[in-house]
């Protein structure tokens, strides 16, 4: 499984749906998450991917890692995977 797919599959399992439902350019309010399900979604990231994600969960938009779409957190971690190499 690439990067895309473990956090696709990871945003997925917090929003109960499948991975197939869910597209790149969809926000996580489509989604129907909340805070506490991205806050749960960067922690399930972070032990999946073994890293430390920059979020700020009082300030999101202040924060290094884009959660705006889920394919800006795929982007976001890749980039992080790839510093860590």
């Amino acid at each position: 499984m690439d990067t895309r797919e473990r956090v696709i599959a990871i945003i997925a399992e917090q929003a109960l749906l499948e991975p197939s439902d869910i597209r790149e350019d969809m926000s996580l309010a489509d989604l129907g998450l909340d805070s506490l399900g991205l806050v749960e979604s960067i922690f399930a990231i972070e032990e999946a991917f073994d890293l430390r994600v920059p979020f700020n969960a009082n300030e999101p938009q202040a924060s290094e890692f884009d959660v705006s779409t889920v394919g800006a957190m795929i982007k976001a971690v890749e980039r992080l995977v790839m510093e860590r190499a």
